[in-house]
Order: C-alpha cells, then structure tokens, then sequence
C-alpha cells in the first residue's frame, strides 16, 4: 500500500495464506491433501482410529508432556537451575483449565494432526504481562498476511478460549508448524503421507470384523444335478439363508433333492491379510519416525540395545519438536531478556531405562564430572555429608571420614614447613633424614627427599617407599 496509504488513514487489505498459492485452505478440513479429489470419505477421525496412527500421536505427545519445564541461566559457560519467576508464572499453570502437562500433551497432538499448532497468549489488562496460555482450535484459527507482509492471525468465535470474531497480530500468538512443504506458515500434519496406508489398514479390519461376524465362515455355493427354474433357486436360497445363516450359522444343514454345498476357499488374496497389515504398520511408523518396538507391533533388532534405540527415538522423533518448543517459549515470552532460557527436563527419557540411567551417573561420579549429591538428585535422593565435592580416589573412603577432614582448619597441611630451609632456626630441622633409603628406619613426622620431591612420614617405616606411609610436603626440592 506504501506511505501515502498510510498517511490518508486507508485500510490495509489482509489476505489469507491460500489465496493465489496453487493450492486451497480446503486441505484444513481434509483429512490429508487430495482426499477430496480423490473421492474418499475418510475422515480425520477414521484416519487418527488406526492403531498406529493413535498410538505414534499419543506415545510423542505422552512422552514431551510429562517433560517438566525448567528455566537455566547460563553462568561461566555453564547452564545453572532457577526458579521460575512470578512474573514467568504461567511455565507453571498455563490455564485455568489445564496443567502443563496437558497443555503440552494437546501442543503435540496439534502439530501432529494438524501440522500447526496455535497458542494464544493471555495478557493481564492492565500491566499487559502474559497470565494464560492456550492452545487453540485450528479449524477456527487462519493466519493472514497484510499488503506490508506483516502477519496477523484471524480467530473465531470459541466460548472456551473466550475468542471472538477478530483478527489479532501475531506477537499474540505462538505459532508452531512442521511439515512447511508449501507456504512457511501452514504445516502439513504427517498424516498426509500415511494416510493411504491409514485407510487401507482401516478397511482390512473392516473386511475381517464382517468375516469374524459370520462366524469365520466363508460364503458356499448350493450346486444341483440339473437345470433348475429361477424361482426354485431364489426358494432354495432363502430357505437356507434363514436356516442356515445369521444367527443360525454353523448348525447342522440336511441337503435334499441331489443338492450339494461348496464352501468358497479362502483366496491367496485374503492370506495375506497379516502381511499387509505389517506394511501399513511400518508406513505409519516411518512416517511419524517411531521404532516399531516402541507401538509393541515390532521386535527389537538383533545387535541393538534398548537404550540405543531410545536414543535413536530422541534424535530422529522428539528432537526437532522439543527443541522447537523451546525456541518458541524463549520467544514469544521474552526469557532471553531476563538472561533466562527455557529447556524441558530430558531425564524423564533416561527414566525409561533405569540401567542405562544408573551406569551413566556411576562414570560421571567416578571420573569426578559429578559430585556424589549431584547423582543422588537425578535418583531422587537426598544429599549426603560431605558428598558435594568431586573426587579422584585410588581407594575407598567414607564420605562421613572424608567430611571431617575438610573441616579442618588446614586439611592438607599447606601451612606447615615444607623443606628443611624453612626449619632451620625450629626444631623440626632435625626431622629431615636425606635422600630416602629402603634400609634405614624412618619415624613418623621425619622429612625425607624421593624422586626429587619432599616427603612427610605419616608412620613408622622400614622397607620399600610406600604412598601409605608417606605424604607429598613439597613437588618440587628447593621450592619455598
């Protein structure tokens, strides 16, 4: 429109996202794109019916909503645990109506169905701080583009969300989508690649569920040993429909009059039926990039962990959609501005296999990555004494002996007299005993020199050097 459209008061035009694209918003009420010409009339919900449909949708939702939402602030390159603010509130309680969990449980679903997920952002009247979040329907969301490419979100009427007939910018709402093949505002919901494979699934089970109501009885053929008239035939059927059928199927029939009952076998068709199936199965699977294991309609390779998998699951499923969500929250919400970033808690993954879980803490303690308390915390545990500091141990202590010892004024000795330069005028000069010797007798508090470095003699010694017996006083001979 330019400047002079703005200057005159003229009202910009806004134009949805599907208008002129080559393609039409019908695909929003479709249940994947080209239903319609297709003539299909399987709906989204006969789609997201599947077994594997519903379970992929349930299982990643399930598995990022029971993520807890942390906040870190980043201190010396490291990211430390807060608190979430008053102000950051609705992490906590996100609506009157939901918790986080479900809330973060319906994002999912959302994005996954839908491709798109809208969330609106409630703001208190006054101070214009956000108080509520909530996700809304996207058959009644659009969003709109101005002549000035800005983008706009036109809401409709939901008594739930308390949303009108109105058209708001999009610093209100946080919009997530994936799947953005043909416009970067509109998502394409996985379901458009594998509903094919949805539907064939679904007629499958139809076809067996009519076959398993007949009793698992195939249909037969009544053959008789000459020509007989159309009427008699159509007697002879019904006649053994209401005998021999419905209800009555599987009772004893008695033939008469030279007729002869032939069952129609089963075709090489229908014996496949478990095969595909297992093909429609791993079309969904692929699609929504879930281990087939994980639906309990696959086995775990040969040669691969559970753990493995699990980690397979995260980088290729859960990944992309976590780690967008939480660019989103930092966004939309302005964390950054509070030096604040929000993550959600990733644990609760390792929580699955509680081996795994329990080795890797075991090495971080052990090659001193983490303090004792910090592994019980991931447990679940309280803290111990003494156990917030690493150590590199050559040998077993206990934390309890360990923790007295750092209580010490001087736990390690720093401030005593190091060589023998400096107990020249004390009487611990005559504590210094020379060069080391395997065949002399040592007595405890005497100074020796091994190797080039000072060595205090803890207890009475005779024989080889020992670490045991004698404590490091000074690295370096000569040093002050």
């Amino acid at each position: 429109m330019g400047f002079f459209g703005n200057l005159f008061g003229k009202k910009k035009s806004l134009q949805g996202v599907h208008s002129n694209q080559g393609w039409t918003s019908l695909f929003v009420h479709e249940p994947y794109s080209g239903a319609w010409q297709k003539n299909d009339e399987l709906t989204r919900e006969d789609l997201a019916a599947h077994h594997a449909v519903f379970s992929c949708v349930s299982l990643i939702s399930q598995d990022i909503g029971k993520m807890p939402i942390l906040l870190k602030k980043k201190q010396q390159g490291v990211w430390i645990d807060q608190d979430i603010p008053e102000r950051f509130s609705v992490l906590n309680k996100p609506n009157h109506y939901q918790t986080w969990q479900q809330f973060s449980e319906q994002w999912t679903t959302s994005l996954l169905l839908r491709g798109n997920t809208y969330v609106m952002k409630v703001r208190d009247i006054f101070s214009g701080k956000v108080v509520g979040l909530k996700v809304l329907n996207p058959d009644l969301t659009k969003p709109l583009i101005s002549d000035a490419g800005d983008v706009f979100y036109q809401l409709n009427d939901d008594r739930l969300n308390q949303t009108s007939h109105e058209v708001v910018p999009a610093s209100e709402i946080i919009h997530d989508r994936i799947n953005c093949f043909y416009h970067p505002l509109v998502g394409l919901s996985p379901i458009t690649a594998c509903a094919v494979a949805a539907g064939h699934g679904l007629e499958i089970q139809k076809s067996q569920r009519t076959h398993f109501r007949n009793n698992s009885r195939p249909g037969g053929i009544l053959t008789a040993p000459g020509p007989i008239s159309k009427e008699k035939a159509q007697e002879v059927k019904t006649q053994w429909n209401e005998n021999y059928g419905g209800a009555n199927a599987g009772c004893t029939a008695v033939v008469g009059d030279g007729l002869k009952f032939e069952a129609i076998t089963v075709s090489a068709a229908d014996s496949q039926l478990i095969e595909q199936m297992r093909m429609s199965n791993e079309v969904i699977c692929a699609v929504f990039h879930v281990p087939q294991f994980k639906l309990g309609i696959g086995t775990i390779p040969a040669g691969q962990k559970v753990s493995d998998l699990n980690e397979i699951y995260y980088s290729d499923c859960l990944q992309s959609l976590i780690e967008s969500r939480e660019n989103l929250l930092d966004e939309s919400l302005g964390l950054k501005d509070a030096n604040l970033e929000a993550f959600l808690d990733l644990d609760t993954l390792i929580r699955m296999d509680s081996v795994s879980q329990m080795q890797r803490l075991k090495e971080g303690v052990g090659a001193a990555i983490m303090t004792p308390n910090e592994a019980r915390q991931k447990l679940g545990l309280g803290p111990l004494e003494g156990g917030d500091t690493v150590y590199m141990q050559q040998q077993n202590f206990s934390l309890e002996a360990l923790s007295k010892r750092d209580q010490l004024d001087d736990p390690f000795g720093k401030s005593a007299p190091n060589t023998p330069q400096n107990t020249e005028n004390s009487d611990q000069k005559g504590q210094y005993q020379g060069i080391f010797k395997a065949e002399n007798q040592y007595k405890s508090g005497q100074f020796v020199t091994h190797k080039g470095s000072l060595w205090h003699c803890e207890k009475d010694h005779l024989g080889e050097f020992s670490h045991e017996n004698f404590k490091l006083a000074q690295k370096k001979w000569g040093e002050e």
